[in-house]
């Protein structure tokens, strides 16, 4: 966990219909300081929408060398490497290099069209790659969910995703902006 980081406590229980995954998850996250909470949100839906009993938080923004979320075999292959935002081409070649698969949230609404009309030649280039975009008002919605100790429900079904807390709750489907 990253050094001055604020320790995040979350009780998480999926029930996913498209995957066939249910399942409860007690995660702590280290809130990097320079990561807001829309950010960690956003990393915390990742782990939702992907969420096995191998997918595991990184360093994240503490380590260049390192995706934020990643799920590794048992010899230490990656199998799975996911990023958030708007990552550079060659961090886009590392990642595919490395993994099996990787998967891109990107969540910012203006920053994130003028990146993948730039990125499409790369992403071209690439196999076993995801790209989705989770809207701006979503993510704000969901960074008002976040307290200390959170417990959040969520059911997924037909792409569609719905969360819960004592907080609110937030209903939402993330685009896939590639492949198309």
């Amino acid at each position: 966990m990253a050094l001055n980081a604020d320790i995040f406590k979350v009780q998480v229980h999926i029930s996913d219909m498209d995957r066939h995954y249910y399942q409860s998850h007690a995660l702590t996250i280290a809130q990097h300081p320079s990561e807001n909470d829309l950010r960690m949100m956003v990393r915390l839906m990742a782990f939702i929408l992907n969420a096995t009993e191998e997918l595991s938080f990184t360093k994240g923004l503490s380590s260049q060398d390192e995706p934020e979320l990643w799920q590794k075999t048992l010899s230490d292959e990656i199998e799975l490497w996911i990023e958030l935002g708007q990552i550079e081409e060659k961090r886009l070649r590392q990642a595919c290099g490395k993994a099996q698969k990787v998967i891109i949230y990107t969540y910012h609404d203006k920053q994130a069209e003028p990146w993948y009309a730039q990125m499409q030649k790369s992403f071209a280039r690439q196999k076993d790659l995801n790209v989705y975009h989770i809207n701006s008002e979503t993510c704000e919605e969901l960074a008002k969910l976040v307290t200390k100790n959170m417990d959040i429900q969520v059911s997924i079904q037909d792409g569609e995703v719905f969360i819960s807390s004592d907080q609110g709750q937030v209903s939402f489907t993330p685009t896939l902006r590639y492949p198309v």
